[in-house]
């Protein structure tokens, strides 16, 4: 008699089969042989980007930005003037006027070139213009010059594009980037001046004193009087009391520091200003830094990014890649600066200046000129 045999299936391999079948089809739907950490990230930045993009962060978030820069620089102004002024009158008159001096230098310096970046055009194609072009921007379809680089903010190509700066809503190209990085840097100085002059008042304000949050309440006055016992055990009233008869040495004076400034008032213009410069040293030092290297490089931000694939392209070829445009550390930031023509790092650096650029944008010199035309000391 034959025996039939029934075959139990095994419920976890078909469970794991399905599960590998499933994870399958999902990777099918988002292969891609460019598929990195980088590509990831673009992927999930996209929607920041249309944000970024769109009309509506030009129209009302650029200038609301501007709104704010200008007014948290007011109020950090005006609290230095209406705590820190006082505060350093009483100490000493000529330090005082001396911190004004250096005080009001900085702040016009970053007034001013703040104002100049903000206004300044940075520079756009301009089709009437006879002038080589290394290629044809997708967007707007023009002929780009070299350097040149397209905004999608402001939808236009702009000459030596850096970046679009929303704090000034604006692109930083050729003719404000001098503007943009010296108001980064007379920022942070100003930022510097007042945590070194100003952590006095701090230290007395958020640390001795109780910012006014409370105040004390009269006490309640003791009812009773003195008394000590006597050799029979009666209570007898105390009139005077003899420390020294008790053993005890009172303390009529202390050394504990004791704040100045305890007014609740004072204590939240001063809490405000720490956590603005803590805020500005912070971001902007490190974008201050940032821009000082790309520009002891000869190069933008865009170009950096463009350098560094143009670095790896040519190692793969055993070659070595040359920025045609970084000149030397010393001659870079000349040119930057503008610091030609007789032009002083004094008059046209230290003090606010509003020299244009050398050139016009659309033409540059690269290493590889020919001697009489190469960018030297000579030259600058």
């Amino acid at each position: 008699m034959a025996k039939i045999k029934f075959k139990t299936p095994d419920v976890r391999l078909m469970m794991r089969e399905r599960l590998s079948y499933f994870s399958l089809c999902v990777k099918s739907l988002f292969f891609n042989a460019h598929l990195s950490q980088s590509y990831i990230a673009d992927i999930l930045l996209e929607p920041i980007f249309k944000f970024v993009d769109s009309k509506v962060f030009t129209r009302y978030l650029g200038p609301f930005f501007v709104i704010t820069v200008c007014g948290l620089t007011s109020a950090v102004v005006f609290i230095c003037y209406y705590v820190g002024l006082p505060y350093w009158m009483q100490k000493s008159e000529i330090t005082t006027y001396f911190l004004l001096i250096i005080g009001n230098w900085l702040l016009f310096n970053v007034v001013f070139h703040y104002f100049m970046a903000a206004t300044t055009d940075p520079g756009v194609v301009n089709l009437s213009e006879a002038y080589n072009a290394v290629s044809i921007c997708k967007k707007c379809l023009v002929p780009k010059p070299p350097r040149t680089h397209h905004c999608s903010i402001c939808n236009r190509c702009i000459l030596k594009f850096d970046h679009h700066c929303a704090f000034l809503n604006q692109c930083i190209g050729f003719y404000n980037h001098r503007y943009f990085f010296l108001y980064m840097v007379y920022t942070v100085l100003g930022v510097i001046f007042i945590i070194t002059f100003g952590i006095g008042i701090g230290y007395e304000v958020l640390w001795l004193s109780d910012g006014g949050a409370w105040e004390e309440k009269e006490q309640e006055k003791l009812e009773g009087a003195l008394v000590r016992y006597n050799l029979t055990g009666h209570l007898i009233p105390v009139t005077e009391v003899h420390y020294e008869d008790l053993g005890i040495t009172p303390k009529t004076h202390h050394n504990l520091p004791i704040g100045e400034l305890n007014d609740t008032l004072v204590y939240r213009l001063i809490s405000f200003v720490a956590v603005v410069v803590i805020a500005v040293i912070i971001a902007l030092g490190s974008l201050t830094v940032w821009h000082y290297l790309l520009i002891s490089r000869g190069e933008t931000s865009v170009e950096s990014h463009i350098n560094k694939s143009e670095q790896k392209r040519y190692a793969a070829m055993g070659k070595t890649f040359k920025n045609p445009y970084d000149f030397g550390k010393y001659n870079n930031w000349k040119l930057f600066l503008g610091l030609k023509k007789g032009r002083s790092f004094i008059r046209h650096v230290v003090f606010p200046s509003a020299h244009k650029p050398e050139g016009d944008g659309f033409t540059w010199l690269t290493v590889d000129d020919d001697e009489n035309l190469r960018v030297n000391e000579h030259h600058l």
